[in-house]
């Protein structure tokens, strides 16, 4: 017999004969007979199944208990006890892989995320990380429904670069030398012997690339894992994590923003319409405000305004931030928030940032003081997306990249786009570990990734 979900059980109109297969969360003994709850990562429900102390049965069921892998053949029936339909009355129970009581680390209790994050290959076992990583799945396939019912074309950016994006120097150096004897190395020797003839890194961003392909195909979008070697601990930040990153060709500043409004909202409605039973997990247990704080992102359109305007809100609040503003300072989260969760109760738009915060390669606006940036902030999460239209002009971008001390050789393809054809485009970056935050009401980036690379963290 062929095996059957538990999600398709509990959508079945009538009983039947069933295979299940899954892992045992609990057993419970009574007399001439156990139940077993099994769960097989279908969805958040589990299935109970009675299995009668038979000559048949019993010997199997000596070695099954809490975290077992187990295999059960029997008849779906209308349960008798209060919420659940449907229970199997086993007629044969095969146990693949037992798992001993005493030293699961899997009991029937709630755990820290301190502690589950220590056993990173066990965790998806859980109520909580199985819903996080069904809704993780659900969103990346909602990442590319929105992006083909565009028009857009999905491209794959490069892992392995030789250009530092962001312009930071926050990369993860890549080589084939064997250390101590690149160590001893002249310069010269080194370039030489490097796989690449050049120094190496781990991509911070798919942008740059995708502008290329923009420029080709109009409308592009990349979707993959960027790295960051930032010696950071904040909940927010990850050194590996991965990025949405729409390219738009014939864009202006103005789109964008429609863009990543569009993008966010539909996420957010995507979510709420296929993950209800996850996200109920999450507004029970996580953060009670879940539900309706993402019913409350669609309510209205989101705020937009300058940030010379979002600085004199913030100024005038009366409220102390750690981080005072002034009209050339970033924002933090602390500001981020604000902004969403107290003065416009809804998701925010700040654009037109000073040049001096902002990269290269944001278009100079007509005032000369700030380019055509802009970041979309939201509730608890603060920035989400994060982009601009880009500089299509030769010789400004290049008097960009030297006021940035970035010289122009490694860029030369980059600025050969603007030699060649160039075009107005724009694009953002959404950060999608920080929207599994945002869906879920989990409040640590380590926890919506399944294997966390931070600070002195590279396990599993």
């Amino acid at each position: 017999m062929q095996r059957t979900r538990i999600l398709d059980i509990l959508a079945k109109e009538a009983g039947g004969p069933v295979l299940l297969k899954g892992w045992v969360r609990t057993r419970r003994d009574a007399k001439g007979f156990s139940f077993l709850e099994i769960n097989d990562g279908s969805c958040l429900a589990n299935v109970q199944t009675v299995v009668d102390h038979t000559p048949e049965l019993l010997p199997a069921l000596e070695g099954v208990g809490t975290g077992a892998a187990v295999a059960i053949g029997g008849l779906l029936v209308a349960s008798p006890a209060a919420g659940q339909r449907w229970e199997v009355r086993a007629d044969s129970l095969l146990l693949y892989g037992g798992a001993d009581a005493e030293t699961f680390p899997l009991q029937k209790k709630r755990h820290s995320d301190e502690f589950l994050r220590g056993i990173a290959h066990l965790r998806p076992r859980t109520n909580k990380y199985g819903a996080m990583l069904r809704v993780r799945s659900e969103m990346a396939l909602a990442v590319h429904d929105f992006f083909r019912a565009r028009g857009f074309f999905h491209v794959h950016a490069p892992i392995l670069t030789g250009s530092d994006c962001e312009g930071a120097g926050e990369m993860f150096r890549v080589s084939n030398l064997e250390a101590e004897k690149a160590a001893i190395m002249s310069a010269p020797e080194r370039e030489a012997a490097e796989f690449f003839r050049r120094p190496a890194g781990l991509t911070v961003s798919g942008q740059l690339e995708a502008e290329l392909m923009a420029l080709a195909l109009g409308s592009v979008y990349t979707f993959g894992p960027t790295f960051r070697a930032e010696n950071s601990n904040t909940p927010k930040h990850a050194a590996e994590f991965w990025m949405v990153e729409p390219e738009v060709a014939f864009a202006d500043l103005a789109e964008n923003m429609d863009l990543a409004e569009a993008l966010v909202c539909a996420l957010v409605r995507h979510a709420l319409t296929h993950c209800a039973a996850d996200l109920a997990l999450f507004g029970n247990f996580v953060d009670k405000t879940l539900l309706p704080t993402l019913e409350g992102m669609l309510a209205s359109p989101f705020a937009r305004l300058t940030h010379a305007e979002a600085i004199r809100v913030l100024q005038t609040s009366g409220r102390s931030f750690e981080f005072p503003v002034h009209e050339k300072s970033d924002l933090q989260t602390e500001h981020e928030r604000f902004l969403c969760e107290e003065h416009f109760k809804r998701p925010v738009i700040v654009y037109d940032y000073p040049k001096e915060i902002k990269a290269f390669y944001m278009r100079l606006n007509d005032d000369g003081e700030t380019v055509a940036a802009m970041d979309l902030l939201v509730p608890r999460i603060g920035e989400l997306c994060g982009g601009s239209q880009r500089e299509e002009r030769l010789d400004v971008l290049a008097r960009r990249m030297a006021e940035a001390g970035l010289p122009e050789e490694p860029y030369w393809w980059y600025l050969d786009t603007r030699r060649y054809g160039s075009a107005p485009h724009a694009g953002f970056g959404l950060g999608f570990e920080r929207l599994l935050m945002l869906v879920t009401g989990i409040a640590n980036i380590r926890d919506v990734i399944p294997f966390p690379r931070t600070p002195g963290h590279l396990e599993f």
